[in-house]
């Protein structure tokens, strides 16, 4: 494919609440490698026996398009990477001696798996060895702040994530990785500045005023 495209947050045209097969599929290969760590389970098959029985399906009902998926779309976008290979003992003589690929998440993988709704228990987690394959950055402040707000205000952060993988997936920034205040910046929409706004807001405050203000967003929250 010339210009693969993430599809993990697409949805039908006329339901757009509802993600599309290709989604669907993409999420939970995504998923899956962030939640494994045996490489025998990280393989095609694998990835295919896991998401049929999460799917109710057979494993080769959907391994052509996990297939399709990982080469043609998540290891050219630089989501997936090779992670080795196993040795095996039947089948073609030149696949016994390349042995079979096994795969991981990337850097930008992990922002794309933090960004899912399903990986809500898992975000921080996440979040935490993405920055520790991120050692070398050097905006330590906003690496900082991800981690101190994915304590106190959780769904914001999810928000940020979701937004900054949607507008890699539809063309808005041509990079997941770096990661910094900068491409969060150039991702995010008006939304965020709402958000700046009101917590601006709230700072100035006398403590007199706050309570008031708290009590009114618990009641339309």
């Amino acid at each position: 494919m010339p210009n693969p495209q993430l599809s993990v947050f697409q949805t039908f045209k006329t339901k757009s609440k509802e993600l599309t097969g290709e989604a669907i599929r993409q999420r939970g290969i995504v998923m899956h490698l962030a939640l494994e760590t045996i490489p025998t389970k990280k393989t095609r098959t694998a990835i295919a026996h896991k998401l049929a029985e999460r799917n109710g399906t057979t494993w080769q009902n959907i391994y052509s398009g996990i297939f399709r998926d990982l080469d043609e779309i998540l290891l050219p976008l630089k989501i997936v990477e090779e992670a080795g290979r196993l040795p095996i003992k039947r089948g073609p003589k030149a696949l016994q001696e390349e042995g079979v690929p096994y795969y991981q998440l990337t850097e930008g993988g992990l922002l794309v798996a933090a960004s899912l709704e399903e990986m809500e228990e898992e975000r921080e987690k996440i979040i935490e060895h993405f920055f520790e394959k991120n050692s070398n950055s050097k905006d330590k402040d906003f690496k900082k702040s991800i981690l101190i707000l994915l304590n106190v205000a959780p769904i914001f952060i999810s928000s940020i994530l979701r937004k900054y993988v949607e507008a890699y997936s539809i063309g808005k920034i041509d990079h997941l990785i770096p990661f910094d205040a900068n491409s969060v910046k150039d991702a995010l929409d008006e939304s965020i500045i709402i958000q700046r706004e009101l917590l601006e807001g709230f700072a100035s405050l006398a403590n007199s005023d706050k309570e008031p203000i708290i009590n009114f967003l618990k009641s339309v929250g």
